[in-house]
């Protein structure tokens, strides 16, 4: 288990193009939609992944040929108080570590 960089790269594109908007598969837009997250405030969910996910251990998932991936599990509270347990992917590089994706955390109680 490491910290991993809290200088990631959380490119702009994932979070309003991907997680916050309405997909007809694999929709996260509601569920993050119950903290109070949504594409008027992309930037508060990415501030919350660096404040409160990337605060939070690491779990090394794998090694491949892009790089090491890691597994955050943390519980993200939005503005309205809702907490979300979610489990986030990284992937770390020599030089750079990358926010891949954010899903719910269905085993979060296990």
């Amino acid at each position: 288990m490491v910290l991993l960089s809290s200088e990631a790269v959380i490119p702009e594109a994932k979070l309003t193009q991907y997680l916050l908007i309405p997909l007809p598969k694999a929709d996260k837009s509601k569920f993050l939609a119950q903290a109070g997250y949504t594409l008027d405030n992309w930037q508060k969910l990415e501030e919350d992944l660096r404040t409160q996910v990337l605060s939070q251990l690491a779990e090394l998932i794998e090694t491949n040929r892009y790089g090491q991936k890691y597994c955050i599990r943390a519980t993200i509270t939005g503005e309205n108080r809702v907490e979300l347990p979610i489990k986030t992917i990284w992937m770390v590089t020599a030089t750079t570590t990358r926010f891949v994706t954010l899903v719910p955390d269905k085993g979060a109680n296990t």
